[in-house]
């Protein structure tokens, strides 16, 4: 008898696959149309082939240490002291290994954030044991920049040994200008306090990492992998020059020295990305003639992603982006909650932060593995071409002078410009998909709950002497949320939001799909649709639209009908008093004579969904 735990060679009863096989199932489907069809772009160029054979000779990229779990950020962010140290102690009672400790006019306090203060900093580190293996990462900025100082002082009022606390500074004032578009200072009057501060804390006896390289900035602002990851380099660079330059060796500032990125919903970028980090920052510090250590590098979920509409989407996204910057060996991963676009987030949404992180580690084990995307031919190929882009685009900001140079003469910024218009083009058509926001919305969700704070507001930092333009952070959906709150606004104040009625010709089977589509359509922008049985009688037709109530209408059918019924209900239709009659469907040959009959846009796959939504609301405003 066979021992079950022989091999069963199922496979050698089957021909060995090959890619010239594959390749002739595919052109069946493609039907004569170019392969090339299949071959997918980042925003950045980079080709993404459909499929990959495995990448051979290749060594995982390390990382954290071997089945290490990263640390379990939590954002700390109530201005309210003690009430965010109540947070602090539940997250950390309830799985959190690591504090985020977000201080009003820090780059990712998104409106919020403590006062930076040395009484809020001993009130939220109340009964914290720093000494106890628990990650703190400061989010401050150059108004809160003393929040650093306050925090190296309460350390050595308990008496605790500044070594033993596990502290990340965020010192980054290259972030700040980037995202302000000016600064008071020079690069050169900049240095000498930055290195000052480092070099005081390192006295302390801190161990640091001390200066951030945040490309978050880059991401948040619509920026591409490329851009982020050679911004965050550039950024590392500059501290670590500085760092030497204030006569601290290079050994000991390559410990000084760590880096935050995004990370996204979409996971094989984002795995990509951070490894391509980890590569590029190995390549700096051989050029600096230093044996390579892994990078400590920090994940935030992406704060460009996120929804005010659907927000349960966004727990979603969060769980992709956790997932990839996991597998891709981050560090420390922290994840905004899914409410945080609308405001400071409630119990509810902070634990739903917190226990993504737990799920993943505790029961998916992701950590158990060091990079398993070593060997995948796909990502591999991906970290590469991230990899020769983003070094140079890196050696462009260091021929400009560095990166504060670079900001100056605009080498990021118009790179950064030229990505959000793309991005911002393929959300207005829909091509980039936000789930519940720009597709799929759901007129009737209920609201979240969000607590009731009221921010912070810290004195201007300085003259902003020296300009350049700014790269402010951006949410991806807000124009279609715009539009939602102008639905929002007519509801509370009449009653009703603005109605496009579906008038749907022939049969279910003729008008069901596109009339699903324009509803997702009209619904994405506030405006409900009303739907309808299928009409062959104008008459009818014209009878329901007015019964309706909508000031807008929509024909959807097939082709078939519209070959026959489109014209008679355009014009009864308009003779009804529609406002605005649209087509689902692209324009035919016919297009003259629906318009002729009425018909005055036309809605598809593939359109420019949010000029369409911002004319039918111009249209609607008029008197």
């Amino acid at each position: 008898m066979t021992s079950v735990t022989d091999d069963l060679p199922l496979a050698a009863d089957f021909p060995k696959a090959t890619v010239e096989d594959w390749r002739k199932l595919v052109d069946g489907v493609l039907k004569g149309a170019p392969f090339e069809k299949l071959v997918g772009k980042t925003y950045d160029g980079l080709k993404i082939d459909p499929l990959y054979a495995r990448a051979k000779d290749v060594a995982p990229v390390v990382g954290r240490p071997p089945a290490a779990p990263w640390q379990i950020m939590q954002r700390i962010d109530h201005p309210d002291a003690a009430l965010a140290n109540a947070q602090a102690l539940q997250d950390l009672e309830n799985g959190a290994t690591g504090l985020a400790l977000v201080f009003a006019g820090g780059n990712a306090a998104h409106g919020f954030g403590l006062e930076p203060t040395a009484d809020a900093v001993a009130k939220v580190l109340s009964g914290i044991h720093l000494d106890a293996g628990i990650g703190i990462e400061l989010e401050i900025g150059p108004q809160s920049r003393m929040a650093a100082i306050h925090v190296a002082e309460y350390v050595k009022s308990k008496g605790l040994d500044p070594a033993a606390c596990n502290i990340r500074f965020g010192l980054d004032p290259l972030a700040a200008a980037a995202v302000w578009g000016h600064s008071p200072y020079t690069w050169d009057e900049i240095v000498p306090a930055i290195t000052g501060a480092i070099k005081g804390l390192a006295a302390l006896g801190f161990k640091g990492p001390f200066a951030s390289a945040d490309g978050r900035v880059i991401h948040d602002a619509g920026g591409s992998e490329v851009q982020e990851l050679a911004f965050a380099l550039a950024c590392g660079v500059a501290y670590l020059r500085a760092i030497e330059g204030a006569g601290i060796p290079l050994e000991q500032a390559q410990g000084m020295v760590y880096a935050r990125l995004a990370a996204d919903a979409d996971q094989f970028l984002t795995m990509a990305k951070f490894r391509a980090l980890r590569l590029l920052w190995s390549r700096v510090e051989t050029a600096c003639g230093l044996k390579p250590k892994p990078l400590f590098i920090a994940a935030d979920t992406a704060w460009r992603m996120l929804t005010q509409r659907d927000p349960y989407v966004n727990m979603l996204r969060a769980t992709m982006a956790t997932f990839a910057a996991g597998l891709a060996g981050a560090n420390a991963i922290t994840v905004l909650p899914h409410t945080l676009a609308l405001g400071l987030p409630d119990p509810f949404a902070r634990r739903v932060a917190r226990n993504t992180q737990l799920l993943l580690l505790e029961e998916s084990n992701l950590a158990k593995v060091s990079d398993p995307a070593a060997g995948a031919g796909g990502i591999e190929t991906l970290t590469e071409q991230l990899c020769e882009a983003a070094w140079a685009l890196f050696q462009e900001s260091e021929t400009a002078g560095g990166a504060f140079a670079a900001l100056q003469q605009g080498v990021f910024q118009s790179k950064v410009a030229a990505t959000r218009k793309a991005r911002e083009a393929n959300i207005a058509k829909r091509r980039d998909v936000l789930t519940g926001a720009s597709e799929f919305p759901n007129l009737h969700e209920s609201e979240a709950t969000v607590l009731n704070a009221t921010p912070i507001t810290l004195a201007p930092y300085g003259e902003p002497k020296y300009k350049f333009d700014a790269l402010p952070p951006i949410r991806l959906v807000e124009p279609f949320e715009a539009l939602r709150d102008k639905s929002d606004a007519a509801l509370k104040a009449r009653g009703t939001r603005p109605k496009v009625f579906l008038a749907n010709l022939g049969t279910p089977a003729d008008f069901t799909a596109r009339a699903t589509f324009a509803k997702s359509l009209f619904e994405a922008g506030g405006i409900q649709a009303a739907d309808s049985e299928g009409f062959a009688d104008p008459a009818k037709l014209a009878a329901a639209f007015k019964a309706s109530g909508a000031e807008l209408a929509c024909l959807c059918s097939s082709d078939k009908v519209y070959a026959g019924q489109a014209e008679p209900a355009a014009k009864a239709l308009q003779t009804a008093g529609s406002r605005h009659i649209y087509l689902a469907g692209r324009p035919t040959d016919a297009e003259a004579a629906l318009r002729a009959a009425g018909v005055t846009g036309f809605v598809f796959a593939g359109g420019d969904a949010l000029a369409t939504l911002q004319d039918a609301y111009r249209r609607m405003e008029q008197p």
